[in-house]
């Protein structure tokens, strides 16, 4: 069993008594995953009859709201800095935090034929507006950013302000989605579907922005701490709910 894997099931082996009534645990998660993580709440109810109630939101909003003391039971960010750091505050359970996915980051249109296969559109410059989640705040949007400054068209198109910034990575997908930006950033989960994925797309290379590692972590406010280190120990080690992350998109450690 791998340490996070120990740390999880201690954490629920010793409150175990709280594991015998059905709880609502409170989610905090990042756009990008809520689409994912709503299948996985059926599953999770069915596998333990605890119900998980989502929030999402962009990952520095999110954080923002567990500092000022918001009751959430688990956050499962875009990123692995913030759930670390609340680690390092005292917010999160030492031990508990661990990546649960590896996000895709995708220059995405609905419409055919925008978006070629190599994202020279980028640089071409043949649109008015391209959406990004704001970078400060989501994972995703920082990794737009890096590459579009990795193909050194960032400054231009940002001072001409055809870059629309999103709160999160939901609200980006929706700006596309709906043509109100022609183009943009948003997750491959966000897009991918049975019968692939619509209008047009282009998956950039891995060497051209930092890694995004989604870590989820357990909260010390926890109001059902014992059905928390429950889930987080389904999420790691179910093989069903582990290919329904992958299915949706997202690599896996």
């Amino acid at each position: 069993m791998k340490p996070v894997s120990r740390v999880l099931a201690v954490l629920a082996v010793a409150i175990l008594p709280g594991l015998s009534a059905a709880a609502e645990i409170k989610v905090a998660v990042a756009a990008n995953f809520n689409g994912t993580l709503q299948k996985l709440a059926a599953m999770y109810k069915a596998a333990s009859g605890h119900t998980l109630v989502l929030s999402a939101g962009s990952s520095g909003a999110l954080t923002t709201q567990i500092v000022n003391g918001a009751p959430f039971d688990v956050f499962l960010s875009a990123d692995s800095a913030r759930p670390e750091k609340l680690e390092a505050d005292g917010l999160a359970v030492p031990g508990s935090r661990f990546v649960y996915a590896l996000g895709v980051p995708v220059l995405w249109s609905a419409s055919a034929g925008v978006v070629d296969d190599e994202g020279k559109v980028l640089r071409e410059g043949s649109f008015r507006h391209l959406a990004i989640a704001e970078p400060r705040n989501a994972p995703y949007g920082a990794a737009a950013q890096q590459i579009m400054s990795t193909l050194g068209v960032w400054d231009a198109l940002e001072a001409a302000g055809r870059v629309v910034k999103g709160n999160s990575i939901g609200q980006t997908h929706g700006q596309v989605a709906s043509g109100a930006a022609e183009l943009g950033f948003v997750a491959l989960a966000q897009i991918k579907g049975a019968d692939g994925i619509p209008g047009s797309h282009w998956i950039p290379p891995t060497d051209m922005y930092t890694p995004i590692a989604q870590a989820a972590v357990a909260l010390k406010r926890a109001d059902h701490p014992a059905a928390a280190a429950d889930f987080l120990a389904w999420l790691r080690s179910d093989a069903a709910a582990r290919k329904v992350i992958e299915d949706a998109g997202y690599g896996l450690e």
